[in-house]
């Protein structure tokens, strides 16, 4: 049955209204409430100790969690999609299992595994290492949350290029290793830059997880995020909350654009 010109053009209107409603108008609001007191007033909310340490926290966390999820992730679609191993469908609900699951219960879990009355709580004392309140449980935290990104993007582009190319490397005397790094990686370099992206947008606005694996210490293990929801709800500094915010946009919007380009090349491509 083919859609009338007026039923297209009213269900493109509502869409773009419900667009409009839900995300341009609060994120003009924020950049309206940012900017009204003036750019120099922003670059100094910005430039204050915590938010500099908030903003290279966030950034060693993605420097972090990236090249460990590249590899999980690169690896894991392999198994998926190349080898035939007991326990397949096990593997692919563990995948998933953090789009289903609250960033608040993955927290939890964390305390109760990493915390100091938890399975590995003796780790603190053993070896000097603060899992839980510290920087390894907030990386651990978002590791978790962006694990299905990278395995995502990569398998449906492995099952895609099939195994002809790969099998007629190994005949001609090619390495695993060789075949990998010539036929196999070139082939999913696209998809695998696209989870890349996917990756950071989702660890730089992580917050349920990492929040409840935090102490919140300004300067100390206060990401972006944290720092938003600190200036607003513990300082009562809506402005700065707002400056943090505008931040963390402008990261997450440079992000998309990227995301936006390499999806348009993969297309092409």
């Amino acid at each position: 049955m083919r859609t009338s010109r007026r039923a297209t053009l009213t269900l493109r209107i509502l869409a773009l209204a419900y667009v409009v409603g839900l995300l341009a108008v609060p994120i003009l609001v924020i950049l309206y409430r940012t900017l009204e007191p003036g750019l120099g007033t922003y670059i100094d909310s910005i430039r204050t100790p915590a938010a500099i340490a908030a903003l290279n926290l966030s950034l060693l966390i993605v420097a972090i969690v990236v090249p460990l999820n590249v590899v999980f992730g690169v690896v894991t679609a392999l198994a998926l999609a190349r080898w035939r191993v007991p326990g397949r469908g096990l593997v692919q609900a563990i995948v998933d299992l953090p789009f289903a699951v609250s960033p608040i219960v993955v927290g939890v879990s964390l305390i109760m595994l990493w915390g100091t009355s938890g399975w590995f709580g003796g780790l603190e004392g053993s070896t000097g290492v603060k899992v839980i309140f510290g920087l390894p449980g907030m990386v651990i935290a978002t590791i978790f949350v962006t694990l299905p990104f990278v395995v995502r993007e990569v398998e449906p582009v492995l099952h895609e290029i099939g195994t002809e190319q790969e099998q007629a490397a190994a005949t001609l005397g090619a390495s695993h290793w060789q075949t990998f790094w010539r036929i196999t990686l070139p082939a999913i370099r696209w998809g695998l830059t696209y989870g890349v992206v996917l990756t950071v947008a989702r660890a730089l606005g992580e917050f349920g997880a990492v929040i409840m694996v935090s102490s919140g210490f300004p300067g100390v293990s206060q990401t972006l995020t944290l720092l938003v929801h600190s200036r607003y709800i513990d300082d009562h500094n809506t402005y700065g909350a707002y400056a943090a915010a505008t931040l963390l946009m402008g990261l997450a919007a440079a992000t998309l654009l990227l995301m936006t380009v390499l999806d348009r090349k993969k297309g092409s491509r």
